[in-house]
């Protein structure tokens, strides 16, 4: 870990570079966490190099954006065949793909959302078994722009402000996301609620 930061800190200049070319990596199934690359780069703009705060951000946010392009064309131009693939499917397995196909076709656009949120590697299972179903991408791109730029604004936001703590935050970096994912679906529960309730309350007048 120490080896590690210090490389980081002797490329602080160009880390932006870095982490986006990482982001795109993580599309391709390679196994990188794109949680860690949101906590280097969020940690990095405290501490190192605050004057690229948001050169910073807007390189994971459209790396983490095309990233997910990358999982949807695979799902769609080669379809299920990707999965024995070895270095697929040793990371995805038929069973995820098709459990996150029948949560998308559920949940519809708000999956895309939800799953943003979901750490352990769903992301990626989302988005090519979204590819694979052969939904419409324009449609795909526009609903995972909104979810990416929540996501990562929240992701950010909370890492940047927790920033000088980086050792803590990389040990319990599982339950930060859960917090995060918490929040937004206790938001999104009472949203609902409140919907329904004045929905109700307007078919009864």
């Amino acid at each position: 870990m120490d080896t590690l930061l210090e490389w980081i800190q002797s490329h602080a200049q160009h880390a932006h570079y870095a982490l986006f070319g990482l982001a795109l990596l993580a599309g391709m199934n390679v196994p990188i966490s794109i949680d860690l690359l949101m906590i280097i780069g969020a940690t990095m703009a405290a501490t190192i190099i605050p004057e690229n705060l948001y050169i910073l951000f807007i390189s994971l946010y459209l790396g983490c954006t095309l990233s997910a392009w990358i999982s949807y064309f695979l799902g769609r131009l080669v379809g299920r065949r990707i999965l024995k693939l070895p270095i697929f499917s040793k990371l995805l397995s038929e069973k995820r793909v098709d459990r996150m196909r029948k949560f998308y076709e559920k949940r519809g656009p708000l999956a895309l959302v939800f799953g943003r949120f979901i750490p352990f590697g769903v992301r990626n299972a989302l988005y090519m078994s979204t590819g694979m179903s052969k939904i419409s991408f324009p449609k795909f791109a526009l609903w995972d722009a909104i979810a990416c730029f929540l996501w990562s604004f929240v992701s950010f936001s909370l890492y940047y402000a927790l920033g000088k703590n980086i050792d803590v935050l990389y040990t319990n970096v599982k339950w930060v996301n859960l917090a995060i994912f918490g929040a937004f679906s206790v938001t999104v529960i009472v949203l609902i609620c409140y919907k329904k309730r004045k929905k109700a309350k307007e078919d009864n007048v």
